[in-house]
């Protein structure tokens, strides 16, 4: 009986190549303008290598911008619930003010007609970041800073959609100061006493 060819094994080098120019074409022209076939050419595989891994441009593209990005958004750890938020909150408003942060927004604009690019954004970028916050707030919990049983998805919300608001629909400053007062109204009633 003949054994059944698996191809080969996903290079990491090859990866690299096409994350690291699906990221470069998002950074200089955007979403919109970024191709399959450029993608392919600028790392120097066939689109057959790129279909092969991701099921569309936006998945492409998408990881690309991950992958690129990972380290900015680091997973504080201070032991005061309050300071994590503070630190992640501060930290993703930082990037989504930076360059590299607004195409992060143009892709959320980009989902909204687009909904292949919503739903991978939703999968690789969205649903990790806030698995990242509920860490935070389940050590919260288990440190006795906040009360049990609390709908920790709901507490999500509540800190994260002012931000996005402001940045997306107001244009109203994420500056030290909100995001403090942010923290303190979203968390009054939630703490232990």
């Amino acid at each position: 009986m003949m054994e059944k060819k698996l191809g080969r094994p996903r290079s990491e080098e090859t990866r690299k190549a096409i994350l690291s120019a699906a990221y470069e074409m998002l950074v200089e022209n955007g979403f919109k303008s970024i191709t399959i076939e450029g993608i392919s050419e600028r790392a120097g595989v066939s689109k057959a290598t790129i279909y092969k891994w991701w099921p569309n441009k936006a998945a492409v593209v998408l990881d690309g911008f991950f992958d690129a990005t990972v380290s900015m958004l680091g997973i504080p750890d201070t032991g005061s619930v309050k300071e994590d938020l503070f630190i992640q909150i501060s930290s993703l408003a930082s990037f989504l003010t930076s360059s590299k942060g607004k195409v992060l927004l143009e892709l959320i604009a980009e989902g909204q007609s687009d909904s292949n690019v919503a739903q991978e954004y939703r999968n690789r970028y969205f649903h990790p970041r806030r698995l990242i916050s509920k860490a935070i707030l389940e050590k919260a919990e288990a440190r006795h800073e906040l009360k049990k049983d609390l709908d920790l998805e709901l507490l999500i919300d509540l800190l994260f959609a002012p931000l996005f608001y402001r940045l997306l629909i107001t244009g109203e400053p994420v500056d030290p100061f909100f995001i403090e007062r942010l923290i303190s109204y979203v968390l009054i009633g939630s703490e232990s006493d």
